[in-house]
């Protein structure tokens, strides 16, 4: 807004998919040129939803959390895992603030939902929701589908959700994998190299978004 002058236009969102024209009139001043009950367009909210668990990182993860909103997430889920590692306080109010400024970048009308920090065993106690479709990204478990398989088979057709789950610096422990496993959790890889958590968070959510905008371009 500070490159604005009076008359000049732009738009209000309300992050539930409506959005209305409006313009300024003086520095602190603007006037709605539509109706509130009449937004200038209304988007419904993008199907299948995204939903990234991904493990908090000791640098790098408001880096994660502004790309993957401009890819598309819906959901952010911050985990805390065994071998999980933060240097400070965990600063899920500066998040928000972060996916906001980020949504409104990339024009974005639905905001994303950022979750409290929660520890991994608290997300596999919950049964996936009926329709969704749960991705274990992991390494070094012999062969594993690439994260595209499952996307493009019966599985992702039928996905009214999908969830990916990120692991921390140093990866999943046995015991989380397992407990991965029990909780119909589908292990898949990211290719063939290791990467940074951070790095794998940002490309498989970048694999998630280009599924979806392919399916039904949201």
């Amino acid at each position: 807004m500070l490159r604005y002058g009076p008359g000049d236009g732009f738009a209000v969102i309300d992050g539930e998919g409506s959005l209305w024209n409006a313009a300024l009139l003086s520095a602190d001043a603007a006037q709605l040129q539509t109706p509130l009950e009449r937004p200038a367009c209304h988007q419904g909210a993008p199907q299948p939803a995204l939903v990234l668990a991904v493990a908090v990182v000791k640098r790098d993860f408001e880096l994660v959390v502004r790309m993957a909103v401009e890819l598309g997430v819906d959901r952010l889920i911050p985990l805390l895992c065994e071998r999980t590692a933060v240097l400070g306080q965990l600063k899920p109010e500066r998040w928000r603030s972060i996916a906001a400024e980020a949504a409104e970048q990339c024009e974005r009308l639905w905001l994303p939902r950022i979750d409290e920090p929660q520890p991994l065993a608290a997300l596999l106690a919950e049964p996936l929701a009926p329709g969704a479709l749960g991705l274990w990204a992991t390494t070094r478990q012999g062969e594993l589908p690439d994260l595209s398989q499952p996307l493009e088979g019966d599985a992702g057709d039928a996905a009214g959700q999908v969830w990916l789950a990120c692991g921390p610096e140093g990866g999943w422990s046995g015991a989380e994998e397992q407990r991965a496993l029990a909780a119909s959790w589908r292990p898949v890889q990211l290719g063939p190299h290791i990467l940074r958590s951070s790095t794998a968070a940002v490309a498989a959510m970048a694999g998630l978004a280009r599924w979806r905008w392919r399916r039904c371009s949201c």
